[in-house]
């Protein structure tokens, strides 16, 4: 199955967004997680790598576990951080050979301490490099690419983001994942954004359950999503845990019925390699869209 498949029929595809746990304990939870949550038959599962490639190996531990748990397609993240396109190459190698499906190719963020994202010499520059590096010499990936609602917090104005975006479709990405939003007008902005730039390919909107407030403000920082007032207000009425978390996953879960009758490819899930917020928010619902 091809990754641009998932998105063809009348049902909403899901998939879920892990991280490469930093203990053995982390891991078992991890993957105890892996199996509540294949119970919502996803059509795949991707997992992230820290800040300069830190955790490719760990990555790729990651998905070979889920995969050989599950069955499903999996999906590494892959960037352009501190690689040259040897060591891009040796890396997409070894993720074939461990059985990745799919890769998320980012550019990534500048490394801690750096304003801005600077190439090693013999790397690339830009995600629509690493998409026509792998869709050349790595053909048999399918490949996602990110999408930014609220604009990329380095690009200059929205066109400019629209620009880049449709030059990483045009290398070769077959589907967009978009950062997190938390107000659904944003999403349907962007897509007709994206029409008219001539993108054709499925837009899959990415959302977090929010679990706590001050979680959801610093996540808002880091990826210039701004929280709507009324999500705001209601979270800071009551800082008890279990309150903030029922606002938090019951906003996510309206989001997620209202993309579906708004006819979503698919919708892809932060889910902290967690599952409690994502089972309680899609628990009864119908995937079909309307």
């Amino acid at each position: 199955m091809t990754l641009a498949s998932h998105y063809q029929s009348s049902r909403c595809a899901i998939s879920f967004e892990l991280f490469p746990p930093k203990t053995e304990s982390g891991i078992e939870a991890m993957l105890n997680n892996v199996e509540r949550l294949r119970s919502f038959d996803p059509a795949f599962f991707t997992c992230t790598y820290g800040a300069g490639g830190s955790t490719q190996d760990s990555t790729l531990d990651v998905v070979e576990k889920v995969k050989k748990l599950t069955g499903l397609p999996v999906a590494s993240h892959l960037t352009c951080v501190g690689s040259t396109v040897d060591q891009l190459a040796a890396f997409l190698q070894e993720a074939h050979r461990r059985g990745v499906d799919y890769l998320v190719a980012l550019r990534g963020d500048p490394p801690k301490g750096s304003a801005q994202f600077e190439a090693v010499e013999g790397g690339l520059r830009y995600a629509n490099e690493l998409v026509a590096m792998i869709r050349e010499n790595f053909n048999h990936f399918g490949i996602a690419v990110a999408g930014y609602p609220e604009v990329h917090q380095e690009a200059v104005d929205a066109k400019t983001d629209l620009d880049n975006l449709k030059r990483k479709v045009d290398a070769g990405a077959d589907v967009i994942i978009t950062q997190l939003f938390y107000d659904n007008a944003d999403f349907y902005r962007f897509r007709d954004d994206c029409v008219a730039a001539g993108i054709t390919v499925p837009i899959i909107p990415g959302v977090l359950p929010v679990t706590n407030f001050k979680q959801a403000e610093r996540i808002a920082a880091m990826c210039k999503a701004a929280i709507p007032k009324s999500l705001a207000e209601s979270m800071n009425q009551n800082d008890d845990a279990d309150y903030q978390f029922n606002v938090g996953v019951e906003h996510a879960r309206l989001q997620t019925i209202d993309l579906i009758s708004n006819q979503v490819p698919g919708i892809h899930y932060y889910v902290l390699n967690k599952s409690e917020a994502a089972e309680k928010l899609l628990d009864g619902l119908e995937l079909a869209a309307h």
